[in-house]
């Protein structure tokens, strides 16, 4: 086929897409595994009631999940560009609705954190499809509203997912979450075989499986090692040297990709500072999003005794501000250039973080409002042009690349966000809980977890609230440094723009 042949070809498959249907059921698609990644924190008082799940176990049925998504991105999205994103979507909807439905049945945290691992390698084979699919069906003058929407989906959804997940919660137990995924499941693989059209590389590369391996193990080692640090201790040589590994195999797999004719991520693509600043970004903004959705739950249900529908109603102010201003990002951005909105949308995050974290037992519910409003707000201005940068910023036949970075970035990030500060939250509780008067008993079941502390209640109740306040703004005020360092970075990077393709 002539390249006039192929281009009129290419331009009759876009007549022929239902563009707003095929949006339509990948942004479903995504929500459902986006969502899977916060609805189930609005269940963890529940769960650690139900299962005796302590801090750590609970920090793990969290992040298995993340984890296993992120470790898994880019082989996941590799195998869709070479087999079919449609059919990837299929495969890991279906993936994912049977690991919910088993884990609803499940009675221990073991099986738990197993499970959620197995969800994880569902939504790894979904959410680079969603993009991609997005990317390689919609024409360019179409493309950037199109992002627009899919990324106020990516942040809106886990919000969303908290209110679904609260709302059963009123009426059911936690498994009712798990339900919800199965039918949200069921409904995206009946859209994706109705609605998407196949797309696939007509003449794929060969797939990376040393690189595949080296980053899902380099990943999983340094994580493993943060999320456990609090139960060794942070400068534990098991901790140290567990971050230490993980960062070794990484670095290890970056000079793999260097030499390779068809790597799994080009490390030279990073040259490209548009690349580099929308990748940088995603990965810091999702970090403290998501730690940030973890810390916050355990606050509203534990400390101030909101029902699970309350915490998750008190969040929606949050999502309120994020969908339309991510709606508008692209056109502020394309009045006043991208590093305007970009930086201020990540100045915002910042600055709302940093109020967040003067959270007391008895703070009002509007000063929640104050900083969840300026919170969502940035996040929309902030996500919809990194994302937007890094697909423009390669051309047509790197868009699956493009694509996969964007969704390594988000669920790095956010499976790091929910490590790093869920094993800050512990280790800070743990520290600032002093209980010299109780039997060893008493006092490890307390320091176990917050929810515990109450069921003891007391004195013991009172001051495990204390040192959990203390815990929270440490984490908060963590989560506030990394997003100031995103907008310093950004706009560093931003500062003078380059075109490497």
């Amino acid at each position: 086929m002539t390249t006039t042949q192929s281009s009129a070809h290419t331009a009759a498959s876009e007549r022929q897409v239902r563009h707003g249907p095929v949006l339509a059921v990948t942004c479903l698609a995504l929500a459902t595994v986006v969502s899977a990644m916060a609805s189930l924190n609005v269940a963890l008082p529940d769960i650690a009631r139900e299962t005796q799940a302590d801090q750590t176990q609970l920090s793990w049925i969290i992040d298995a999940y993340s984890l296993v998504f992120a470790a898994l991105l880019l082989p996941a999205g590799a195998l869709g560009d070479r087999f079919g994103r449609r059919r990837a979507l299929v495969a890991g909807l279906a993936l994912f609705g049977l690991a919910s439905a088993a884990a609803a049945v499940s009675t221990t945290p073991e099986v738990l954190i197993a499970l959620r691992a197995v969800l994880g390698v569902g939504a790894a084979l979904v959410m680079p499809a969603t993009l991609s699919t997005i990317t390689s069906t919609f024409p360019r003058a179409r493309r950037a509203g199109a992002v627009g929407v899919w990324s106020a989906v990516a942040g809106a959804s886990a919000v969303l997912g908290l209110l679904a997940s609260g709302t059963l919660l009123e009426f059911f137990s936690w498994p009712a979450v798990f339900w919800l995924n199965v039918g949200l499941a069921v409904a995206a693989v009946f859209g994706t075989l109705r609605l998407v059209p196949e797309s696939a590389e007509s003449e794929p590369a060969p797939l990376d499986v040393v690189g595949g391996v080296l980053v899902t193990l380099g990943l999983g080692i340094g994580v493993y090692a943060v999320i456990e640090a609090p139960e060794a201790g942070w400068s534990d040589p098991s901790t140290l040297g567990g971050i230490c590994a993980g960062l070794a195999v990484l670095a290890v797999f970056v000079a793999w990709e260097w030499r390779q004719e068809y790597p799994l991520l080009n490390p030279r693509l990073f040259r490209n500072r548009r690349f580099s600043a929308g990748s940088i970004s995603i990965t810091l903004q999702f970090f403290a999003f998501f730690g940030f959705i973890f810390v916050v739950m355990q606050y509203l249900q534990l400390v101030r005794q909101d029902s699970a529908l309350v915490a998750a109603l008190s969040i929606l102010p949050m999502p309120a501000a994020l969908m339309p201003t991510s709606r508008i990002s692209h056109r502020l951005t394309g009045r006043f250039g991208e590093r305007g909105p970009w930086f201020t949308g990540l100045l915002l995050v910042g600055l709302a973080l940093a109020l967040l974290s003067q959270l007391e037992a008895d703070s009002s519910y509007w000063f929640v409002v104050s900083g969840l409003v300026p919170l969502g707000a940035g996040l929309g201005l902030a996500m919809a042009p990194a994302t937007t940068a890094i697909t423009d910023a390669l051309p047509k036949s790197l868009q699956n690349v493009g694509s996969a970075m964007n969704d390594l970035s988000r669920e790095v990030g956010g499976a790091l966000g929910i490590a790093v500060l869920g094993s800050l939250l512990n280790a800070t509780y743990r520290d600032e809980l002093k209980l010299p008067r109780v039997s060893g008993e008493v006092a490890d079941a307390a320091r176990s977890s917050l929810a515990a502390a109450h069921h003891i209640g007391g004195p013991v109740a009172a001051q495990a609230q204390r040192a959990f306040i203390d815990a929270l703004q440490t984490a908060l005020l963590c989560a506030s440094g990394v997003a100031l360092a995103a907008a310093v970075i950004v706009s560093v990077l931003l500062h003078r723009r380059n075109n490497a393709f």
